[in-house]
């Protein structure tokens, strides 16, 4: 039997380059070979496409970018091609591709950018196409979809870079409708907590500000939302499921920022989450109910606040969570006796079905 030709997609031009680098070194170190014919695509922060043909390991370091490993290869959107332009020795030449995984994060990742160019190109792409990963990246309009089929989350604002301040102004609104400081700032369109702020008065409101708009032209203020973190896996096309099992993030930080994420031993991971069995059930329904309002189809991990009183808040989706060695995702299916390498295949899998039924 041949094996599935899959391109591996890593690093790209966001603030979270350095962690597709890590996620695409767990996800290579973990593809069966043996049915994976893998193929390795790398993204400069300055948007260069690069094949990659060196050791896996060294793409974690940021060590890749090295001559003798990288010939300059872009994917086509020319469906005729269906696959990589390699740009070598003064000619080009094709290779196909049956199956593209992007472990990228964030802008120019998982915007609906790159799954529109593999549309166009008629490659069957891991994770949500070009519409769901463009609304569950901005965060005003997910909340706005799940506002409307009435799944709790924060309350919140939406303010545009263009549009003057008024910070008295704001504040009075703050309190009407968020219920007063703290607050939390974030970029519309940053992913893993990238620009994001945790204000107590009006000075930290606007430094906050400030950095979200140096981010994003676009951003939201929400109501801090008192209770444990909760994070539920969710995979499939028309009949998605979850891991099984929720996990719970204790930061030792004042919130579970980008470095707490990635790069710090700055929280606590329960699994599974220390909640009770009915919270757990409604988590895990409200999950797929955001998941499928949402049009989301592989995977994608949703966040919710489970509070004392036993009511639910969905905090955030993510349509292309982490796979480092640390992150929720992956550990939940493991938990659940799903292998790493089984995850992989079943996501790859997913994707070809779902290019299939179109």
């Amino acid at each position: 039997m041949a094996k599935v030709r899959a391109a591996i997609i890593f690093g790209g031009m966001s603030s979270e380059h350095e962690v597709s680098l890590m996620s695409s070194t767990s996800v290579l170190q973990n593809i069966n070979r043996e049915k994976y014919d893998v193929m390795m695509i790398g993204i400069t922060k300055d948007g260069r496409w690069l094949e990659y043909t060196g050791p896996v390991e060294l793409i974690r370091s940021g060590e890749w970018e090295q001559p003798q490993y990288t010939t300059p290869a872009f994917i086509a959107p020319d469906r005729s091609i269906h696959g990589l332009v390699v740009l070598g020795e003064g000619k080009a030449t094709f290779q196909s591709i049956d199956v593209a995984f992007p472990v990228m994060h964030g802008r120019y990742a998982e915007d609906g950018t790159i799954q529109g160019l593999l549309e166009l190109a008629g490659i069957p792409c891991v994770g949500p196409g070009v519409l769901s990963s463009a609304v569950v990246m901005d965060k005003q309009f997910t909340h706005m979809i799940l506002d409307s089929v009435g799944i709790p989350t924060a309350k919140w604002l939406c303010l545009r870079r263009e549009e003057p301040l008024d910070l008295s102004a704001l504040e009075k609104e703050i309190a009407s409708r968020l219920s007063g400081y703290p607050v939390f700032i974030k970029p519309a369109n940053a992913g893993s907590s990238v620009g994001v702020s945790k204000a107590e008065n009006a000075q930290q409101l606007k430094e906050a500000i400030q950095l979200a708009f140096s981010h994003d032209s676009k951003l939201i203020i929400e109501e801090a939302i008192v209770g444990q973190e909760i994070e539920c896996a969710v995979i499939g096309n028309e009949e998605p499921s979850t891991a099984g099992v929720l996990g719970e993030i204790v930061p030792k930080v004042t919130f579970y920022d980008y470095d707490a994420k990635y790069f710090d031993d700055a929280t606590d991971l329960y699994i599974p989450a220390r909640i009770p069995q009915e919270t757990a059930q409604l988590i895990s329904d409200t999950a797929v109910r955001a998941y499928q309002a949402l049009e989301c189809r592989g995977l994608t991990r949703v966040d919710f606040f489970a509070k004392k009183d036993g009511s639910i808040v969905l905090n955030e989706a993510n349509t292309l969570p982490g796979f480092t060695h640390i992150s929720m995702y992956p550990k939940l299916f493991i938990t659940s006796g799903v292998s790493y390498p089984q995850l992989i295949d079943r996501l790859l899998t997913l994707a070809i079905q779902s290019a299939s039924h179109k």
